[in-house]
């Protein structure tokens, strides 16, 4: 699998450039990524999303586990990084928004209401509706490997997996460009043994826990991106032009 990025480093190349361009929401700032954490490994860490409370979600609770997530999808492969960069993008908005007023923008819902009533250019509304889908697909793909697991399997080729996650979050939003782009990289999945390896930092022997904590860390994501997406529909938020 491995082997095919050679052959397609020039249409990677091209593909990413147009999907830098037509995403210009999209803004990296890798300094704000933490060199040093650690998410869903077999040592015992795993990515914490925050708890709903009254119908919201705490904003910086929330920003810290998606920077988390970030680093997840950078053990993908340096071929994954328009992935990780547009999230990272949206997590910089996010943040910058949030810093505007802590308190006022103490939660998701908060900071997002207040953007629409006060603001002409919803950035924060357009990042959180991106982040949200990118944190879907992503939840799907490893609810996927989970199931299989349960299951008895072990699956070693994921890119069924995480192509179902995109088709179903993704692709109705994506143009032709964009797709071909998805379809490019998801063919340099890394296997299940490569990925979970990966995640349990290099450790050996560390598959059961480290899938353990992966479904326990799924539990809290599903519940905020369920809430947010209904949050969204709710206020007329979602945006569903072509990409």
């Amino acid at each position: 699998m491995w082997e095919y990025a050679a052959d397609v480093n020039n249409d990677i190349a091209a593909l990413f450039c147009y999907f830098q361009v037509c995403r210009t929401h999209v803004h990296l700032n890798m300094s704000s990524v933490r060199e040093n954490a650690c998410a869903v490994t077999g040592s015992g860490n795993r990515v914490q999303f925050p708890e709903i409370i009254d119908d919201k979600i705490s904003t910086e609770e929330f920003l810290q586990a998606a920077r988390d997530v970030v680093l997840i999808v950078d053990k993908f492969g340096k071929l994954f990084a328009p992935i990780r960069y547009d999230m990272q993008g949206n997590i910089d908005k996010l943040t910058t928004r949030y810093s505007m007023d802590k308190i006022a923008n103490s939660t998701l819902q908060d900071m997002i209401l207040l953007e629409k009533s006060t603001e002409k250019d919803l950035i924060a509304v357009d990042a959180l509706m991106w982040l949200r889908r990118a944190l879907h697909m992503i939840l799907l793909f490893f609810e996927r490997i989970v199931e299989d697991h349960k299951t008895g399997e072990s699956t070693e080729d994921l890119v069924a997996f995480l192509r179902e996650a995109y088709k179903e979050v993704f692709e109705p939003y994506h143009g032709w460009m964009a797709q071909q782009l998805f379809n490019l990289l998801s063919r340099m999945t890394p296997s299940r043994s490569q990925l979970l390896l990966a995640l349990a930092d290099g450790e050996t022997g560390k598959e059961e826990v480290t899938l353990n904590n992966m479904e326990l860390s799924l539990i809290n994501l599903r519940k905020n991106v369920i809430a947010l997406k209904a949050f969204y529909n709710d206020h007329n938020l979602e945006v569903y032009t072509v990409v």
